[in-house]
């Protein structure tokens, strides 16, 4: 049987995918898989990413093949799936999740906590320029677009003095770079950091079937409870904020961190609830946050996008 996989042609997405196909062959040595790349909105627009008004950038054109049958399913970085998927569409498996956590690379592998005070930051995430001048207000922080090894490239270039993109990319990548690890504490992760999704159509079982046995439960019910917060508050790259899930055997902790446009003022909630049950944690934690004032965080973080969309 042969199936046809979609995917962005970015080295990251291509490794990505080459790795689910490798976990689905495990399955059965007869399956085969080609992959069909597809540009996307996100792919064709340098600018900044919080100045494109639209979710999806990176997937919607990739899930349009799938639903008109042009593909059989596509691989994703789950962060960059909107909650809402289009008509008889499904994510359909979670595999393991890989580490949440912010990096930092830097010119001679500095520290953010060392480097010189109006050293040149470079990242593509309001929520991690956001979390870069809480802890370092004394640094520029600018807008950087490209892949992975691009954006490394333009350190070595002498256009940043560091840059801060996640964890998970460097590991699927298998890249040799020197990094410092970032703290949870200090750089919350977007809302299914490190997670791939796989998404395919939602009347085709025998499909969903054979993507659901490389499904990790654990990580499935983790990033259900993330997204159903971001669902609830409607973040994203206009609007940072930061979601994690942690499970044991019965219980699941859910934090979440949203910041001013200055970042002075801060949001945090953290949850427990049953594992179990996500979906109420999520919301639980969105109505904690409503309560404590986080429209008017979204109001003004939108507010000074527009602006800074005017210039």
């Amino acid at each position: 049987m042969k199936y046809i996989v979609g995917a962005r042609g970015s080295q990251l997405s291509l490794a990505q995918t080459n790795w689910v196909i490798s976990k689905l062959k495990n399955l059965n040595t007869d399956f085969e898989f080609e992959i069909k790349t597809i540009k996307t909105k996100g792919d064709n627009d340098a600018r900044p990413l919080f100045t494109i008004d639209q979710k999806g950038i990176f997937e919607k054109e990739i899930d349009r093949a799938v639903a008109e049958h042009k593909i059989d399913f596509a691989v994703h970085s789950l962060k960059d799936v909107p909650t809402q998927l289009g008509e008889n569409l499904v994510l359909a498996s979670i595999p393991k999740r890989e580490v949440v956590n912010d990096i930092f690379i830097s010119v001679n592998n500095t520290t953010l906590d060392s480097i010189k005070p109006g050293a040149i930051i470079g990242t593509s995430s309001l929520r991690r320029a956001v979390q870069v001048m809480r802890k370092r207000s004394d640094v520029i922080v600018k807008p950087i677009r490209g892949n992975i090894e691009t954006r490394i490239g333009k350190i070595s270039k002498g256009a940043y003095d560091g840059i801060v993109l996640a964890q998970a990319g460097i590991s699927r990548l298998g890249l040799d770079v020197k990094y410092h690890t970032l703290a949870i504490d200090d750089f919350s992760p977007s809302p299914g950091q490190g997670a791939l999704a796989i998404v395919a159509r939602a009347d085709d079982f025998e499909i969903i079937s054979m993507l659901k046995k490389i499904e990790d439960s654990t990580s499935r019910l983790e990033i259900e409870a993330e997204r159903a917060l971001s669902d609830y508050v409607d973040s994203g790259c206009r609007f940072p904020i930061g979601a994690y899930a942690q499970s044991n055997e019965n219980e699941m902790n859910l934090t979440v961190s949203a910041f001013s446009v200055d970042g002075k003022k801060s949001i945090i909630v953290k949850k427990s609830g049953p594992k179990n049950d996500p979906l109420s944690l999520g919301r639980e934690v969105g109505i904690e946050l409503g309560n404590k004032g986080v429209n008017d965080l979204a109001l003004n973080w939108r507010e000074k996008v527009e602006e800074w969309n005017k210039k």
